[in-house]
């Protein structure tokens, strides 16, 4: 018998290369604002928590500029209607989640992206294969992560046991959000974090592709 039944899966660096969209969106705004832009690196570091947080760590003094209101809505904006130009899942991505629907695992997202967006992206790329998608929704009292609000609530939909569920993201703050949900963590190596953090963060398991997934679960 099988140990897991449930796969939580955070979206951006995970399942969706987003990274040069956002980086794109962020130097839209620093270029208006006439602020010197970042490198797609930099912005690799600032993502994780959240659109507002991205904008704050990318604007200069962040919550401090007297311009950072104007500089968000901007931001969303842009986003919003830029936000699948260069956006595609990971190479063998889709081919991971067929594998997995048809196993019968019942999966997730959970995605500090506004839910509007991350109801759209699941829509997009995985309907076939994913059918609960939570995003943040702080003004509905559901906590961003790493707060384990979303994961339960992913859970609840589910109707799935936090002892047979696993989390899967690419992060430090993935694994906080593993940690505060009181689940198994997988972290891979294609996302936005480099291996020596990953390590540093001693998940239950590191996979550099996304077929390796199947042998954590089943293994």
């Amino acid at each position: 018998m099988k140990k897991y039944s449930t796969v939580v899966f955070d979206l951006d660096g995970t399942l969706l290369n987003t990274l040069e969209d956002l980086a794109d969106a962020v130097n839209y705004v620093l270029r208006k604002f006439g602020w010197e832009e970042h490198t797609i690196d930099r912005v690799r570091m600032d993502v994780g928590n959240g659109i507002k947080k991205l904008v704050e760590r990318s604007v200069p003094d962040g919550l401090n500029n007297p311009k950072f209101e104007e500089a968000y809505e901007t931001f969303m904006e842009y986003y919003q209607a830029h936000c699948q130009i260069k956006t595609d899942a990971y190479p063998g991505i889709l081919d991971l989640l067929k594998s997995l629907k048809d196993k019968g695992y019942k999966m997730a997202i959970v995605s500090n992206k506004a839910q509007c967006a991350v109801s759209e992206l699941n829509e997009i790329y995985f309907k076939k294969y994913i059918d609960v998608a939570i995003g943040e929704n702080e003004a509905g009292g559901i906590g961003k992560k790493p707060a384990p609000d979303e994961v339960n609530l992913a859970l609840e939909q589910l109707d799935s046991t936090k002892a047979e569920s696993i989390y899967v993201g690419d992060s430090d703050v993935d694994k906080a959000t593993a940690d505060n949900s009181q689940l198994d963590c997988v972290l891979c190596q294609w996302g936005f974090r480099d291996l020596e953090l990953l390590e540093s963060l001693k998940p239950k398991s590191i996979i550099a592709k996304p077929e390796e997934l199947i042998e954590v679960l089943e293994g």
